[in-house]
């Protein structure tokens, strides 16, 4: 019931700002305040809600830490994708044709706010963190990767190989991210600074979906296998291949601390089996 108390009230303050930003269509400084108080509103509410089903405070989204979290997470979520674009560029599938614009990137802040926050919070602070408590780690990963692959299904040029490669490099890596650091503003600062490079930095599609000009004004072409066609980078194997390759460094992270929880019929199993034998 909790699972569902929660999903509820994050989804509807996701959907509302979500709608509200795209009826405003681009406008620069309606979409900067629109998506980022869609961001704020869908945290303190994911507290509020979490406080009041869990009767615990949401150490998941403290502040104490959370600059320093959320300056990592942007940090690696910017630079892993500078790299997918300079392998796409390397193979000359990615072109820069000009500078673009300011408004741009300007009014991007708000959408990727609005969007990388509301998405943690329901995949990872929600679906992840509870199911996990009863799956274990492992098939908590899988379960909600496959659920955020297929929420990208319906984006515009989506194709099953974008919501796969969706669901592996990114489901499974922010996840990962989750679970590693047991907090939630590292998978956010990932989520936005990947975003954030990917359209009002590099000038490419988010996810199948049109974005004003970034910063610079570019172009891909090429096989789709590289340049990720219609849905953008997100679909290149070179994006595939970098988010399972920081997946398995999260998830070595987390075992190495101590933080990928078993299945709770194994654990309750191991700690029957450890009573005996004492």
């Amino acid at each position: 019931m909790r699972l569902l108390k929660q999903l509820v009230v994050v989804a509807l303050i996701a959907l509302v700002g979500g709608q509200a930003v795209a009826a405003v269509d681009w406008n620069t400084p309606l979409t900067l305040v629109l998506g980022v108080a869609t961001a704020i509103l869908s945290l303190l509410a994911y507290a509020w809600i979490v406080r009041r089903t869990e009767h615990r405070d949401p150490v998941e989204v403290a502040r104490k830490g959370a600059l320093g979290a959320l300056s990592r997470g942007l940090l690696l979520g910017s630079g892993l994708f500078a790299a997918v674009i300079a392998n796409i560029w390397f193979l000359g599938d990615y072109r820069v044709l000009g500078w673009g614009s300011i408004a741009g990137p300007v009014a991007l802040i708000g959408f990727t706010a609005g969007a990388a926050v509301t998405e943690e919070l329901l995949f990872r602070g929600v679906l992840f963190r509870i199911i996990e408590g009863r799956l274990g780690t492992w098939l908590s990963l899988i379960l909600t990767s496959l659920l955020f692959g297929l929420s990208h299904l319906f984006n515009p040029g989506a194709t099953l190989w974008s919501a796969t490669a969706v669901a592996i490099e990114a489901g499974g890596m922010l996840a990962a991210a989750y679970a590693a650091t047991r907090n939630l503003w590292v998978p956010i600062g990932l989520h936005f600074g990947w975003n954030f490079a990917e359209g009002a930095i590099f000038g490419t599609d988010i996810s199948g979906k049109s974005a004003p000009e970034g910063v610079l004004h570019s172009a891909l072409s090429g096989p789709t296998a590289v340049s990720g066609g219609a849905f953008g980078p997100e679909a290149s194997v070179y994006a595939l291949v970098a988010g399972v390759l920081v997946t398995i460094a999260f998830m070595w992270l987390a075992r190495r601390r101590g933080r990928v929880m078993p299945l709770r019929r194994r654990a309750t199993e191991a700690a029957t089996t450890a009573t005996l034998v004492a």
